[in-house]
């Protein structure tokens, strides 16, 4: 930047003397249009149940989900996210390909109510399983299954595979319009591909949790989702913190794969993860602002000590600023209200 004439002649302040020549020269918008909303969905009914350490999110039964998608579509969020919540759990996550399982009978609701909301189906067994972990792992020595060669506890990822691939086509076959594998499950992506492929999905997107680190930030959501690990972390499959050249290879990897969009998850504490793979891929960036990210700001905001809906804003302006397309956010039905009355 070579073309700048000095001070006096030069006062930057003359372009901030109000709001609406502010606005005249803001370099980064945030829309609704940028949103995903997460939604908690389980079995039941007339269920709206409160997230603890969520304020203002909760868990839905399905018979609420179309007014809940209409109201979000109202605010002009296009899309929704998906995380199911079963009535039974066991090892192999088996109503995560149950087409009478939870998701399923959601993505049929919020079709069937709201044809045009883009509904994307998170692609995990965490939540399903017995053990809390990403897929199937190799259980005790005195189990049929147990894989001598392998450390008990661990994750199993080839067979894990098999059962992704099975659950994205009966999520596919419920309407869902986007595949998000969550689990940093390598060769995820081909695999799922594959299966929607070979049963005639070809038109279902996959949105990959490409980058995933395994971060201290997850915790609320574990509460919303009743996924916590029975034991260890995920820290085996997930990423580790200090890594930014390595998101770079998993992305890689993904787009090889046939990914269709790559996520970056945390988004506030891996800006410049966010602004990498900005650089260096053309597929759109999606960017998670994940449930400890949402539960800081409204903490501080209850006890008084930050302005939620300027902080909020602030946020996720960063994330877009930093190269996001797409935010998934706890936030986006409040952001959508309060960017609708800024104009």
């Amino acid at each position: 930047m070579n073309n700048l004439a000095p001070f006096p002649i030069a006062r930057p302040r003359r372009l901030r003397l109000n709001a609406t020549i502010r606005r005249m020269i803001r370099e980064t918008i945030l829309t609704p249009a940028d949103f995903i909303y997460p939604l908690f969905v389980r079995h039941g009914r007339e269920i709206q149940q409160p997230v603890g350490s969520m304020p203002g999110i909760y868990q839905w039964s399905v018979d609420r989900l179309p007014a809940e998608a209409e109201s979000i579509a109202r605010l002009g969020i296009p899309a929704v996210i998906l995380f199911g919540i079963p009535t039974r759990k066991d090892a192999l996550g088996s109503e995560n390909y149950d087409s009478n399982g939870i998701v399923p009978q959601a993505i049929r609701a919020i079709k069937a109510a709201v044809p045009d909301l883009i509904v994307i189906s998170d692609m995990c067994f965490c939540e399903y399983t017995d053990h809390g972990h990403c897929g199937l792992v190799n259980p005790s020595p005195g189990d049929p299954r147990h894989v001598a060669t392998l450390p008990q506890g661990y994750l199993l990822n080839d067979p894990t595979l098999e059962l992704l691939g099975r659950a994205s086509v009966v999520h596919a076959e419920a309407g869902a319009d986007v595949i998000a594998p969550s689990g940093m499950i390598d060769g995820m992506v081909s695999a799922i591909r594959k299966a929607l492929d070979e049963a005639g999905f070809e038109h279902v997107a996959i949105l990959s949790y490409a980058a995933k680190y395994a971060s201290a930030l997850y915790g609320p959501f574990r509460e919303a989702a009743e996924s916590p690990p029975a034991f260890g972390d995920r820290s085996q499959y997930q990423m580790d913190p200090a890594n930014a050249r390595e998101a770079l290879k998993e992305c890689a990897l993904d787009v090889m794969e046939g990914a269709d969009i790559l996520m970056v998850k945390p988004a506030l504490p891996y800006l410049d993860v966010i602004r990498a793979v900005r650089e260096r891929f053309d597929l759109p960036i999606a960017a998670y602002q994940v449930s400890g990210e949402y539960s800081m700001i409204k903490a501080a905001a209850a006890n008084g000590w930050l302005d939620e809906r300027r902080v909020a804003l602030e946020a996720l302006t960063a994330i877009k600023r930093a190269g996001a397309d797409l935010i998934l956010t706890y936030f986006a039905k409040d952001a959508a209200r309060w960017l609708q009355a800024e104009l």
